[in-house]
């Protein structure tokens, strides 16, 4: 497929690649963490979409975030989400437990897409749609930011909540991440049913 020339910015980000009325972005949170489940999720915008909170949304602050996602679900053609539990990442590794939560919120969508633009640089799926991977993609497409936004949210209100079943692990501001704090709170008080096994070996996760 050949795509049409992207021909419209808004926030500096591409409103299109593929010149498609229905393209999904799709991108992930929690792929680096110690512990919790891997969120992705999927947003079709219209082609006149505009919210000056989307952009990637590590560079937003979390209420930022928060009124970013009210906006997203509120004004979009359509979103879908998709999880990937603890157990799946450790029994299927966080590569094809990523690409399972992103098929998931692919077929959370109202509307299937006629083109599917993914976060990253591996994908597959067994819907017949096209796509293609572009790492740094919440920088550069308005689709795969408002899907970040929406990842990202999602995860960190899950988090929020286990932090308070498991108090000592700081998960309300680590989110899971591999921080000094919470790995000096699992050499002391050792993991939790929420801790990705498969992950502890593992020394150069980024917060």
């Amino acid at each position: 497929m050949n795509p049409k020339r992207i021909n419209k910015k808004y926030n500096n980000l591409a409103t299109s690649y593929s010149g498609c009325t229905l393209e999904t972005g799709v991108d992930e949170a929690g792929r680096g963490a110690l512990a919790g489940p891997v969120v992705a999720a999927a947003v079709i915008l219209s082609s006149n979409f505009s919210c000056p909170k989307i952009q990637d949304s590590k560079l937003l602050k979390p209420e930022e975030r928060l009124e970013a996602r009210e906006y997203i679900l509120q004004n979009a053609i359509g979103w879908g989400l998709g999880i990937s539990s603890v157990s799946t990442i450790d029994a299927i590794n966080i590569l094809n437990a990523t690409i399972c939560a992103m098929n998931e919120a692919l077929m959370a969508l109202p509307i299937l897409p006629e083109f599917i633009l993914v976060d990253g640089n591996r994908f597959q799926t067994h819907l017949s749609i096209p796509y293609r991977c572009i790492v740094g993609g919440d920088k550069k497409y308005l689709c795969i930011a408002a899907a970040s936004i929406l990842a990202k949210t999602y995860r960190d209100e899950i988090m929020e909540h286990l932090a308070k079943l498991h108090p000592l692990y700081a998960w309300e501001s680590n989110k899971g991440y591999p921080t000094p704090k919470h790995r000096e709170a699992i050499a002391k008080y050792g993991l939790t049913p929420w801790h990705r096994r498969t992950f502890m070996q593992l020394k150069d996760q980024e917060a």
